[in-house]
């Protein structure tokens, strides 16, 4: 029975970790993330995260007005709805893994910084660490704008730099340029993850450029890149959202 049991969990184990990367799955897992960042942008009155080309553009077209913005969206949330509710029937979605996989999502966030920190002492870059961010004069966000900003930073800037950049340089190295699996993932890390980084100081919301948080970001960067590789898009979203909900509400920073 003891060796029965452990075959059991064995096969429940593999099937989370399965059933976590299914598309539909991890699609409606960070379904919440989405809808709470668009009413966080209709409370905040608009703040936007730096990559959220989507909803700029919406904002251009409907000219700021802010309830046009929200039927549009309600409009999309009720569609996908009927999508999902349809998919559900043919038993391509598994809703019981949710709670796990944003449990999971939890522990690798405290682990993110720890991670990061471990990276720029091998790599001999901690000195960097050292030297300190400049301080803006701009005042401190509130609690709701933080929040926005964080489940706004893990979805799209997980959705721009990992799936759309990272996966697109991998496909053109691969697959279009013939290049070794190894070395177009090497290049498609190091490239997305240099860019996820340097995108943070660019803009009127940009953050002051200094080298420790250049380098931070970039390992930052290669951390959620492995982490979605191996878990997918939906656990990396829910890991860099609460990473920063950690380091933005908790720290205070």
């Amino acid at each position: 029975m003891g060796k029965a049991a452990a075959r059991g969990r064995a096969v429940d184990n593999a099937s989370y970790f399965a059933q976590s990367r299914e598309p539909l799955t991890a699609f409606v897992a960070v379904l919440p993330l989405f809808v709470f960042y668009q009413v966080g942008i209709l409370l905040t009155g608009g703040v936007r995260n730096g990559v959220d080309f989507m909803s700029s553009l919406l904002f251009a077209i409907f000219g700021g007005n802010m309830s046009a913005y929200l039927g549009f969206n309600a409009v999309v949330l009720v569609g996908f709805l009927v999508v999902v509710a349809r998919l559900r029937s043919r038993g391509e979605l598994h809703p019981r893994v949710m709670p796990m996989m944003i449990l999971e999502s939890a522990v690798y966030a405290l682990l993110v910084g720890v991670a990061v920190n471990v990276l720029i002492n091998v790599t001999g870059l901690n000195h960097l660490l050292m030297v300190p961010a400049a301080v803006g004069e701009a005042p401190p966000p509130t609690l709701i704008t933080k929040l926005v900003m964080s489940v706004g930073a893990g979805f799209y800037e997980e959705l721009t730099f990992r799936l759309f950049l990272m996966g697109g340089l991998f496909f053109a190295m691969n697959k279009i340029a013939g290049a070794g699996r190894l070395w177009s993932a090497v290049l498609a890390v190091t490239v997305s993850s240099l860019i996820f980084s340097g995108v943070h100081h660019l803009g009127n919301m940009g953050e002051a450029f200094t080298m420790s948080a250049f380098v931070f970001r970039f390992f930052a960067g290669v951390v959620f890149a492995t982490i979605f590789q191996a878990r997918g898009f939906a656990i990396a979203a829910w890991t860099h959202a609460l990473y920063d909900v950690y380091v933005m509400v908790v720290l205070g920073k």
